[in-house]
């Protein structure tokens, strides 16, 4: 089962790549995010990442998330790749692709998982509610703060080409 995640950002492709790719900063641009840290990392910036997010409800209502991913940067695709090693989400696959748009770039997140192994009930909690209202919740959040940050940086940056790039 999958959950998808997707907008047109009003930034090139590798901006929005550098952006959502510099996981450290997350904290410092999305206000849902605790901390980011990594456990591991090569020089090309794959490595181990733990992250921990919010799960804002009505009010005052938080509800801390966390999980141990393995992340693996393609930039030539572009993508982001990353494994959940660690936390309910175990298991989880997720990928970030920015693909050229009208406007800038479409960035899609696709997280792909057949739900917690817990015996008659896993398959319905990740559809239900894991999924749409943990996953998709975070996830659409985190992608609009990417979606900020690299709008703020490609304002001056942009081009009328990119502007007007057809299609992808």
């Amino acid at each position: 089962m999958t959950t998808v995640d997707e907008r047109i950002i009003a930034a090139p492709p590798d901006l929005c790549f550098r952006v959502a790719a510099d996981v450290e900063r997350w904290p410092d641009i999305l206000p849902h995010y605790r901390y980011v840290r990594y456990h591991e990392r090569d020089d090309s910036g794959d490595g181990r990442v733990e992250m921990s997010a919010f799960r804002d409800f009505a009010g005052p209502l938080r509800y801390p998330t966390w999980w141990l991913s393995d992340m693996r940067l393609a930039p030539d695709e572009p993508a982001i790749y990353f494994v959940h090693v660690d936390g309910v989400t175990r298991g989880m696959d997720v990928k970030w692709a920015f693909e050229k748009h009208t406007g800038g770039t479409h960035v899609r997140i696709t997280h792909a998982w057949d739900g917690p192994p817990w015996p008659l009930i896993g398959g319905f909690a990740w559809k239900h509610v894991i999924g749409p209202h943990f996953v998709s919740f975070i996830a659409s959040r985190t992608l609009a703060g990417v979606a900020r940050e690299a709008e703020r940086r490609s304002t001056p940056m942009m081009t009328t080409a990119d502007r007007e790039a057809p299609n992808a």
